[in-house]
């Protein structure tokens, strides 16, 4: 696995849309807040553009990450927002330059895309806070000094209280994951997740109750969840149910589609569209461990 050069004061940090338009008043007080942590901003060409929902055409969106990729000053990127749009860039990519140029992917949510692709080509990423959720005051909070931390390496353990739903164990393994909805999009792409003594992080919003139960089926019936080391659940957040209820919550629908497997699984983990949006190292090995007293995620 390559991991991407950590950053120091004064490196260039470029800020892309691969999804949902964005406007400059929305970015603004992200970017004075990298400054005001000693970092450059770069935006790229087509960061205000738009196309009905989209920032720009999928060709410039590709293009936008792809200039940011070439630009040796940039020693990291940083998804401006999710939305829906990052797996139409995907055919206008040039894969074999982000493996030339390996820097820092940050963002989560429709970014897990980036995410995949990034494991698929061996290099670590983080999943962590994004431009459109920086505080507008300008005053940090825990989600974005965990991200300045993890972009400048330093030490990364992160801490989960006790859930009902947690099904006690230790395990190491290489963390990957993302957004539940994208990774279940993904399988059977160039880009499907590859479980194999991985520990598997998800979170997601906006769902139907009996839509996380089919995609976890999925990933059950198909194997995915068999071959893992370990499951981490982030923020599961603005369900929905059917006018005849489905009888449990999302947590509970996992629970009952692992609870057999013989890992641990931890749910109520402080990543994903809730604060705080604690940054993760994916493509790093972790130890997980889970007991009565909570969960503790440890990068190695």
């Amino acid at each position: 696995m390559i991991i991407p050069p950590y950053l120091k004061q004064g490196d260039t940090i470029g800020i892309v849309a691969t999804a949902r338009k964005i406007s400059r008043e929305e970015v603004e007080p992200a970017a004075k807040m990298l400054q005001n942590f000693g970092f450059r901003v770069k935006f790229t060409s087509n960061l205000f553009s738009e196309n009905n929902q989209f920032a720009g055409s999928d060709e410039e969106r590709a293009a936008d990450l792809m200039q940011m990729i070439d630009n040796t000053d940039v020693k990291a990127i940083l998804c401006a927002r999710g939305g829906y749009g990052t797996a139409r860039i995907l055919p206008h990519l040039d894969y074999s330059a982000i493996v030339r140029n390996p820097k820092w992917l940050c963002g989560y949510s429709d970014p897990t895309v980036l995410h995949l692709l990034y494991n698929k080509l061996g290099i670590a990423s983080i999943h962590s806070t994004m431009p459109i959720n920086f505080p507008k005051d300008g005053i940090s909070n825990d989600s974005v000094q965990s991200l300045i931390n993890a972009l400048t390496g330093k030490s990364s353990q992160i801490e989960a209280k006790p859930h009902a739903q947690n099904i006690k164990g230790s395990t190491e393994g290489i963390l990957i994951g993302g957004n539940l909805s994208l990774v279940y999009a993904m399988q059977r792409t160039e880009i499907e997740v590859n479980p194999t003594n991985k520990i598997l992080f998800l979170e997601d919003l906006d769902e139907y109750l009996y839509h996380i139960d089919r995609i976890i089926l999925n990933l059950r019936q198909s194997g995915v969840l068999k071959m893992l080391k370990g499951i981490v659940i982030g923020h599961m957040n603005d369900m929905h149910d059917n006018a005849v209820p489905f009888g449990k919550t999302a947590e509970e629908i996992i629970h009952e589609h692992t609870k057999d497997l013989q890992i641990p699984v931890a749910f109520n983990f402080p990543s994903g569209h809730l604060e705080p949006n604690m940054a993760l190292l994916f493509g790093r090995m972790h130890k997980l461990d889970v007991t009565q007293n909570g969960t503790c995620l440890v990068s190695l």
